[in-house]
């Protein structure tokens, strides 16, 4: 059974404005972006978006944009096939496919390349994707924070 939502203690206006932001987003099955400098708690907010969302008994999965090289960015994201590059020895699921029906938390998206986002766009847009090696379009279902 999933946790319940975290207790986020804070008194001042932006943070209570932020929290209740969030908790009004929560019931909309759309993307949201939390805007904020490092370290000031956006995932918390995310967290608090996927537990108060009817999705809170999925999974919430989280990536840290900034600490994956683009070159690694599609293999994480969207998996890949057995022998679709050097090392692909077996088949693996990408973050999308590990948060499908639950919310996917990409923090510090910004700091990926234009293209990059690009190609995020369209699993946002459409929620298809197409595993590296892969000739097959998969669908998900997944809430992008």
């Amino acid at each position: 059974m999933p946790d319940k939502p975290t207790q986020l203690i804070g008194q001042s206006g932006p943070f209570l404005d932020a929290v209740e932001r969030a908790s009004a987003a929560a019931q909309l099955s759309r993307p949201v972006l939390v805007v904020g400098e490092r370290g000031t708690g956006k995932e918390m907010i995310a967290e608090r978006l996927h537990r108060l969302s009817p999705r809170w008994d999925q999974p919430l999965v989280s990536l840290n944009c900034a600490a994956l090289p683009e070159t690694l960015l599609d293999a994480e994201l969207f998996g890949y096939e057995a022998g679709a590059f050097t090392g692909a020895v077996k088949a693996r699921a990408g973050r999308f496919e590990e948060a499908d029906g639950g919310t996917l938390f990409l923090d510090e998206v910004g700091m990926l390349t234009a293209a990059g986002q690009e190609r995020l766009l369209r699993v946002v847009e459409y929620g298809e994707l197409t595993r590296l090696g892969s000739p097959r379009v998969q669908r998900v279902d997944v809430r992008v924070v």
